[in-house]
């Protein structure tokens, strides 16, 4: 049995080497043009090209979406965009509509497709139909259940590879196939712009009393009708497995890099340990504590096993109980001094964890903080992206992440 492909959001050249260095095997990422993030720090050429070199050397591999649904004006240059992909040296794109896959195979022909999730695949006809256009790899609807997943392998040529999404958030539309956005605010969700109208806060009014506003009662908290959980199958690593799948896909372009780095070491940790030993696989709740440690809406196991209740009706907001504070970026083993990039407000003296790739979290405290930039000592790091210094006796590795609890006051 072949261990599964780690597939992690990228929105950032930061987060595409966070992504790596937890575990990740290839990351998704966008380009200047055509990808359903546009307000993501979309990559240039020049980061691109760095980003291909990180996976490269690294053995992994990056793909870039090319998923909204393109206007004529659009596919203008699109063969030209597409060979510079190429002549870069991604492994793949990520398309939805056939004008792009037409413009692939006609610019790059050897240029791997892959079949975004945009493209609403829900059955065995129409996976064969996509890999007989050309297309190599297949991102499933997430609307499918482990069933309709396992008669989808079973009915397929054995090269064509499928992609599932495993973790993040979910859409109330069918895969992401919104027209809310676009007809309330202009944004097209499907041309990158989402607005996440879905999750707004909603009343009935009535033609003839237009100020007079009835609530859709759900609780106290008003209603959340279209306002869906987050999906996280880290309890379910044995299933995901058994399906065949060959890649586990994280949703998140534009979250975190805390977000990316728990979510592939939670991940990364939970596969490596059932390939250990299959028979003997037990899951550990240290993976779900990493998973709730990051901002998320109530979890969920999505359509895996039916329809069981995947919307969340109690509110549209995250649970946010830690924040990231800072990311290491050096550590002088002699002076026992830390570099830190600050990422949140943190003090003198204040106890926190330590996120590390392929190691439990673990605490340390902060003493005697250092401003870089004023040259003279602080209590707090309270500017946006302040390079401080800490000593901490414990050694600190480069990217280990600095993780404090939400402080809560006693009334």
């Amino acid at each position: 049995m072949k261990k599964p492909e780690i597939l992690a959001p990228a929105g950032s050249l930061e987060k595409l080497k966070i992504a790596i260095d937890f575990g990740a095997d290839a990351v998704y990422i966008g380009g200047g043009r055509l990808n359903l993030r546009a307000f993501s720090d979309n990559f240039t050429n020049e980061e691109m090209a760095e980003g291909i070199k990180y996976c490269h050397d690294r053995g992994k591999k990056l793909y870039v979406t090319m998923n909204v649904f393109p206007r004529n004006h659009d596919l203008t240059g699109v063969e030209d965009y597409i060979k510079g992909l190429y002549n870069l040296g991604v492994d793949a794109i990520i398309v939805a509509d056939p004008s792009i896959i037409m413009a692939a195979r006609t610019a790059a022909p050897d240029l791997e497709i892959h079949l975004s999730t945009q493209a609403n695949v829900t059955n065995w006809m129409a996976t064969k139909f996509w890999y007989e256009q050309g297309v190599k790899r297949v991102v499933l609807a997430r609307e499918l259940t482990f069933n309709e997943i396992n008669v989808i392998k079973e009915n397929i040529p054995e090269e064509c590879e499928l992609e599932v999404f495993i973790h993040g958030s979910m859409c109330v539309a069918y895969s992401g196939r919104c027209l809310i956005s676009n007809y309330m605010l202009g944004r097209d969700a499907n041309k990158g712009i989402c607005s996440n109208a879905c999750r707004y806060k909603y009343y009935l009014v009535e033609e003839t009393r237009p100020n007079e506003y009835y609530p859709v009662i759900e609780d106290d908290n008003g209603t959340y009708i279209m306002n869906s959980k987050d999906l996280c199958m880290i309890n379910h690593i044995p299933e995901l497995i058994k399906s065949g799948v060959h890649s586990f896909k994280i949703e998140g372009r534009m979250k975190s890099e805390f977000y990316v780095a728990s979510v592939v070491k939670a991940y990364r940790e939970a596969i490596d340990t059932y390939f250990e030993n299959p028979e003997g696989y037990k899951f550990k709740e240290e993976w779900l504590e990493t998973l709730l440690k990051i901002s998320h809406r109530q979890y969920h196991t999505g359509f895996f096993f039916g329809k069981t209740g995947e919307q969340n009706y109690e509110g549209s907001s995250y649970v946010r109980d830690y924040d990231i504070v800072g990311v290491v970026k050096g550590y002088d083993e002699e002076t026992k001094e830390a570099t830190i990039l600050q990422k949140n407000r943190v003090f003198e003296g204040d106890e926190v964890e330590i996120l590390r790739a392929h190691t439990p979290y673990f605490n340390v405290k902060l003493n005697k903080m250092f401003d870089i930039e004023k040259n003279k000592a602080t209590n707090v790091a309270n500017r946006a992206h302040m390079m401080f210094k800490v000593k901490v006796d414990t050694e600190l590795k480069e990217n280990d992440m600095l993780v404090k609890g939400k402080r809560v006051l006693e009334l």
